[in-house]
């Protein structure tokens, strides 16, 4: 099991996080299906195993209500959002509510890096603006 304490495992599990929420959207699989599905990938092996499987069973439990919060926020309905920005944000606004021991400010660059790497052109933009909105609401003391 990869050490739940590794910058670079969580990292990774946050990528892992939003390939799973991208084909949740796509495919509609449950959560138990996911978890199969991604527990079976080699790159399984080298993320933070504990943050991944929790993070995203709560994500799912949770969905409409992240997504209500990110409604109240953005400026646009999520339906314009495409899948990959929406995983993001649902990640995002889910750390942000839910792991205060993960600072604002690394919710914010790991979001940021995710759209750089597997986002629209400048959607990194439109992810930092929305969590930047976010953090005042959710941690208005940061």
């Amino acid at each position: 099991m990869a050490k739940p304490d590794s910058k670079g495992a969580r990292s990774r599990a946050r990528d892992l996080i939003v390939q799973s929420l991208y084909q949740k959207q796509i495919t509609g699989h449950d959560i138990v299906e996911l978890l199969r599905q991604f527990h079976d990938r080699p790159d399984y092996q080298r993320v933070d195993q504990g943050y991944y499987d929790e993070v995203l069973k709560a994500i799912c439990e949770h969905r409409e209500s992240i997504e209500k919060s990110i409604e109240d926020i953005a400026d646009r309905p999520l339906s314009q959002l495409d899948p990959v920005e929406r995983g993001i944000l649902l990640l995002g606004f889910y750390e942000l509510q839910s792991k205060p021991d993960v600072p604002y400010k690394v919710v914010i660059n790991e979001s940021v890096n995710l759209a750089k790497r597997f986002g629209a052109l400048d959607g990194h933009k439109y992810i930092n603006a929305v969590l930047d909105r976010a953090v005042k609401k959710f941690r208005p003391d940061a």
